[in-house]
């Protein structure tokens, strides 16, 4: 994998991902809502509110995930100094912020007819917002600083101190008495949701993480391009001082 952060062989390697990736997005777009919204079931407790489900729980995996990336990529940055590792993290975490905010919304207009309120201050709901600002406190650091090294450094230093929240939130059912219900998904002994519900959701996920794969390659290609055009501008502009230095 150490070719592959070598900027060239990532454009190559993204050249030839990315259509795939792309095409299943839009393939699974259709499948997923059909499956999630037409074919599955409703519950017998929860009725037609159950569909929230399949965006809520499919977000919130996104942004554990997508956080997990940027602390990895943080570690990768801060230890080995890949040239790809800060682009990686820095394109991922809009993305994460996205998803996140998605699972907090979802989650609060599941909770209204579940619960009886929007919002409860419990383990859960509480960690996974920190965790939304702690995506935001990443991106206002990239922009905050104007020297990149310097940034590259503090968000990466950031991303892994912020890193201690995402077990916080997995466990946070288990380790403390919430209104959130336990996992349903991951968890010893198998799954304890009916595979009609559960064929969904896996397919609202797979959606996500192919929707996230697309943009994600698409921001750093992006970003890769932004940064080859600064340095044929710096080049150019050292070019132009030096002809003027000479005359």
């Amino acid at each position: 994998m150490v070719r592959f952060a070598n900027p060239a062989q990532f454009q190559r390697l993204s050249d030839m991902l990315l259509p795939w990736f792309a095409w299943a997005t839009v393939i699974l777009v259709p499948v997923g809502l059909y499956y999630a919204l037409v074919n599955s079931p409703a519950d017998y407790q929860q009725g037609e509110t159950v569909r929230i489900m399949y965006l809520h729980v499919p977000a919130a995996w996104m942004a554990l995930f997508t956080y997990t990336m940027m602390a990895v990529a943080s570690a990768v940055s801060l230890i080995w100094k890949h040239p790809l590792a800060d682009v990686a993290a820095r394109a991922a975490a809009p993305l994460g912020a996205a998803f996140t905010a998605l699972a907090l919304i979802t989650g609060m207009l599941w909770g209204e007819p579940m619960w009886g309120t929007w919002w409860v201050w419990d383990a859960r709901l509480t960690s996974v917002l920190i965790l939304f600002f702690l995506y935001l406190g990443y991106i206002a650091l990239w922009d905050a600083i104007d020297n990149p090294a310097t940034a590259s450094r503090a968000a990466a230093i950031l991303a892994l101190v912020g890193f201690v929240n995402v077990p916080i939130i997995k466990f946070s059912v288990d380790w403390w008495n919430t209104l959130h219900q336990p996992a349903s998904v991951l968890k010893m002994g198998g799954p304890a949701i009916h595979p009609d519900m559960l064929v969904p959701l896996f397919l609202m996920f797979a959606l996500f993480k192919c929707y996230f794969v697309t943009v994600l390659l698409w921001r750093m290609k992006a970003e890769l391009n932004r940064a080859k055009i600064r340095g044929l501008e710096a080049a150019v502009q050292a070019a132009a001082e030096r002809r003027e230095q000479a005359a």
